[in-house]
């Protein structure tokens, strides 16, 4: 495995992040720990996952499973470089209550307390704002985070699905505060959705904030879906909203291209799109998901692929990006 700073910190991590999302709703205990297991056998200590992971009446389950994971012992938790999120309204759906969800203060340290007790452990290591909060002001958000920081409850501050400008705000603020603001971003990213070149990668750049781009894939497009689909393979291939846009005539055929340019190279396209990634200015490492072992060993293969300049230029000329902004958008 190979590793890197996390943006302009001192933390070395993975350049391949373990998500967590499917631990519960989808893979049981059992197959989750054993994910986990094969992870730090290969090297892997960048583990991702959320509070409102495990979903609906089933919130907190994903960090329930990851925390008698680390009770196992074996020394998981200090291997584990952990990172967690708050934003989403925990509260009973049936019954929603005031303070359950954002960033205010109060739920900041409910939501810290309540991840620390599931996870069974006594830190975490990165806090993700898992999106921006555009009522509560920074002042109040960092007061809370530097209170969990001074208190060893947490240790870095991230943020999740923040615009370009979002990210300047707060770690204006947190420069004000003498606070070390964000270092990372997690953002949606990957050779059919760049847009996040514009202007949310260079605000992290600028800043200094690692970026972990969530759905390399695009939901399974980027993975062979049309091969899978082809050859008749059983589960999912595609998901969410990246299944409708192969119903797009020009998405079908930068697929099919893509496709053909992988099949040519001997390569598999779910291990170009991470490669791709990892060649990325700024990136620290793309989340990797995977319901099975199969699909995890397939992700950690990508961090050894070399992707040439030639072959880098035709993924360009398949999936351009949007270019600069202000450019992108003014002329």
């Amino acid at each position: 495995m190979k590793y890197t700073r996390l943006g302009r910190t001192g933390l070395k991590v993975s350049r391949l992040v373990l998500g967590t999302m499917n631990f519960g709703p989808v893979t049981h205990e059992a197959d989750s720990h054993k994910i986990m297991d094969a992870a730090l056998d290969a090297g892997v200590n960048f583990f991702d996952t959320a509070n409102v992971y495990g979903w609906g009446e089933n919130k907190g389950r994903t960090e329930e499973i990851i925390g008698t994971w680390f009770a196992q012992g074996g020394g998981r938790r200090d291997k584990t470089v952990l990172a967690t999120k708050v934003y989403g309204d925990m509260g009973d759906e049936k019954s929603p209550w005031p303070n359950e969800g954002r960033l205010s203060a109060l739920h900041i340290r409910r939501a810290a307390e309540a991840s620390l007790k599931r996870l069974g452990t006594d830190r975490i290591d990165v806090y993700q704002f898992h999106h921006i909060d555009r009522t509560t002001p920074w002042d109040e958000i960092w007061q809370a985070i530097d209170v969990l920081v001074q208190q060893g409850k947490v240790l870095y501050a991230g943020s999740s699905n923040f615009p370009g400008w979002g990210i300047a705000r707060a770690n204006e603020t947190a420069a004000r505060r003498g606070s070390l603001g964000l270092v990372s971003e997690q953002c949606l990213y990957n050779l059919a959705e760049r847009r996040a070149e514009m202007e949310v990668i260079p605000a992290a750049r600028e800043y200094g904030l690692g970026v972990i781009p969530w759905s390399p894939l695009h939901g399974g497009v980027l993975g062979g879906v049309l091969r899978k689909r082809a050859e008749g393979a059983a589960g999912r291939s595609a998901s969410g909203r990246a299944v409708d846009a192969l119903d797009d005539p020009a998405t079908l055929d930068r697929v099919e291209r893509y496709e053909a340019l992988c099949a040519d190279h001997g390569h598999d396209p779910g291990e170009v799109g991470l490669a791709w990634l990892l060649s990325r200015p700024g990136v620290t490492g793309p989340i990797v998901g995977p319901r099975t072992i199969g699909q995890f060993e397939s992700g950690v293969r990508a961090v050894d692929l070399e992707l040439s300049p030639e072959f880098l230029a035709a993924l360009d000329e398949i999936f351009p990006g949007p270019g600069p902004a202000p450019e992108a958008f003014a002329w």
